[in-house]
């Protein structure tokens, strides 16, 4: 069987990340796609945590279509979301000797008015799984994998919501982009909290603020925001828990080319302007590899490897980065990468020009605090993230 990658696109004037060849589960364990046969698509796991990566086929009875969602659980298991009639159907499918197993989960039935249904990033722990349902005045959070009885409605939240990035490593705190009175701001879903919302990311009264990727160790969050340059997208970082600004490096800013993060280094919990970030670049010749870190004020560029599942990828702690590829004469295979990017000094991240703005969210500093409260929630829940450049960051999420 001749596998071959999808390739998604990328357009430079939308707001949707272009899609990843690949879901990686959280703990990096494992992996899966869609893969094709000749005009045939079929799930496909891969194992990452052996000596060597291997697939292992998962075709059901018919051939899927090409938009449906695979997403890998903890155990090895993959769940894919098909669509049919307007009803959206979930199984989990597992290997059974030379067949595929499948355990139906369930089907939501989305009203006519829904635009689409989606699965969120893979949660910490790989035992649930979470989508979205984009309603025109509201999204319900369902959890479709993982609970007693089939698809779980956990919460309404008014608004558009899109995006979403786990914040903590219990996958109880969800971050999605809310688009509500024409501007999108980055919230927070407290999933044992029955969906209570509160705000995390307003940089300006008039700008579109959207989270792109956490890493729950040092608290960096990679947004995007047009707050900078009104109308246009750039990208910043900052931290849960400090009280740095967002900042906005030039560096980041690609001339006709769309720059998407997908991975950022674990395992630094005291020094996140040390992370290395991996980046999706999209131009007119293809997609590349950058790496970038908030303490430097370049992106390394590198070519990608021959195979590149674009835009999937994971870091390890000590700092070597794992791309999934597949080429006919490899179907399965991981480039890893330790690119020499350097330690760089901490300092050197204040050089990048943070936002200026006038008023109470002025990004030179952590601004008047304006938000929501921000005591820690009584025992034993976790501190609640504060708005980034609203409050002072002076908690942070718990690992």
């Amino acid at each position: 069987m001749t596998a071959c990658a999808i390739e998604p696109s990328a357009d430079p004037g939308s707001d949707d990340p272009p899609r990843a060849g690949c879901s990686i589960a959280a703990e990096g364990a494992y992996a899966a796609r869609l893969a094709r046969s000749g005009d045939s698509w079929y799930p496909e796991r891969w194992t990452l945590d052996g000596p060597e990566p291997y697939a292992v086929p998962l075709p059901g009875n018919q051939p899927e279509e090409p938009g449906t969602e695979v997403q890998p659980m903890g155990d090895g298991r993959v769940l894919v979301h098909r669509t049919a009639a307007g009803r959206h159907l979930f199984s989990l499918l597992y290997p059974t000797g030379p067949c595929t197993g499948e355990l139906p989960l369930g089907a939501i039935e989305c009203p006519a008015d829904t635009t689409r249904l989606r699965l969120l990033p893979p949660a910490p722990g790989g035992e649930r799984a979470y989508a979205l349902a984009v309603g025109p005045r509201s999204t319900v959070l369902w959890q479709v994998a993982g609970g007693a009885f089939g698809p779980e409605r956990v919460a309404e939240v008014p608004g558009r919501c899109s995006g979403g990035a786990w914040l903590d490593r219990t996958g109880r705190i969800l971050a999605v982009d809310r688009e509500t009175g024409g501007r999108t701001k980055a919230v927070v879903v407290d999933l044992e909290r029955d969906g209570e919302v509160s705000p995390l990311l307003q940089i300006a009264a008039d700008s579109d603020d959207r989270i792109l990727l956490a890493d729950p160790d040092s608290g960096l969050v990679l947004i995007r925001s047009d707050a900078p340059s009104p109308g246009r997208g750039r990208l910043g970082w900052g931290v849960l828990g400090s009280t740095l600004p967002v900042r906005f490096p030039e560096c980041l800013r690609l001339t006709d080319c769309v720059v998407t993060p997908f991975a950022i280094q674990p395992g630094q919990a005291l020094t996140p302007e040390r992370c290395a970030v991996a980046l999706r670049v999209d131009g007119a010749f293809g997609s590349w590899v950058g790496v970038w870190r908030p303490a430097e004020r370049e992106v390394r560029h590198l070519p990608a490897p021959e195979g590149w599942l674009a835009g999937a990828g994971l870091w390890t702690a000590d700092g070597e980065l794992r791309l999934p590829c597949a080429t006919p004469q490899s179907p399965c295979a991981v480039a890893r990468l330790a690119p020499d990017t350097g330690g760089g000094r901490a300092g050197d991240a204040e050089d990048s020009a943070p936002h200026e703005t006038d008023g109470s969210a002025a990004s030179d500093g952590p601004g008047e605090p304006d938000g929501p409260d921000t005591s820690a929630a009584p025992a034993p829940a976790p501190p609640r993230p504060v708005p980034l450049q609203q409050a002072p960051l002076a908690r942070r999420v718990t690992k």
